[in-house]
């Protein structure tokens, strides 16, 4: 599949060359949400950053989209788990990008790093896709719906590819990085479901999932080929 190519997919996120790119962190979600947040749960994320760039050692981190949870004020933890982020990333010699999404509307209060609508590796962009992208490229990858899909009754968090599904282009969709986030089951979704606008062909997109006991990635075919047997 042409949408996958030089991609690797590891622990809901993705690698493309030196280019790691996660989405949807919604740090802050369960602060906003008024939940008592779980022990730890902000320096999970971290780790797990400071996991992925020992493993791939990348040159840029973007962060595409939905890296706040927060509309009118921000938590003390929220701005705990972003230095966090942010020592890991340095630490790792990395540079870090925001693409920011709907919900980074108080971005600009706790991130002074570089931000860009969309960030371009040679013929892919990278935006959150929560609107239409103005560059034109060969593959988008994008965030936004925060994919999940349930298959004998486990519901496990998954990537949709596709080729040439969005304006002749192919697509890769990424779950949301945080594990706090429930996501969306995209087993019965058609395309109006999604609340991307690169999302026009639902039956067309493959749903990709990771097993972290084998270390592998399970392939199935495209929805609409695949979900009479879910």
């Amino acid at each position: 599949m042409d949408a996958l190519s030089g991609l690797r997919l590891r622990d809901r996120a993705v690698v493309l060359d030196d280019l790691l790119v996660l989405a949807d962190l919604h740090v802050g979600k369960a602060a906003a949400a008024n939940v008592q947040v779980p022990v730890g749960a902000g320096a999970d994320m971290v780790d797990r950053v400071e996991t992925l760039c020992e493993q791939f050692d990348p040159e840029t981190v973007v962060l595409a989209g939905d890296l706040l949870h927060s509309f009118e004020t921000v938590p003390h933890l929220v701005e705990e788990t972003l230095d966090g982020l942010g020592d890991a990333i340095d630490g790792a010699g990395a540079s870090v990008v925001v693409t920011p999404g709907n919900h980074d509307t108080m971005l600009d209060v706790v991130w002074g790093g570089v931000t860009t609508p969309e960030h371009r590796i040679d013929d892919t962009v990278v935006c959150h896709g929560h609107v239409e992208p103005a560059a034109d490229a060969e593959r988008y990858i994008i965030g936004h719906d925060h994919p999940t899909i349930t298959i004998e009754g486990h519901t496990r968090p998954c990537y949709l590819a596709g080729d040439g599904v969005y304006r002749g282009a192919d697509l890769l969709v990424v779950p949301s990085f945080n594990r706090l986030v429930s996501g969306v089951e995209i087993n019965e979704m058609t395309a109006g479901d999604f609340l991307s606008p690169l999302v026009q062909d639902a039956d067309a997109l493959a749903p990709l999932v990771r097993d972290t006991n084998r270390d592998e990635t399970l392939g199935f075919p495209p929805l609409g080929e695949f979900r009479h047997r879910l």
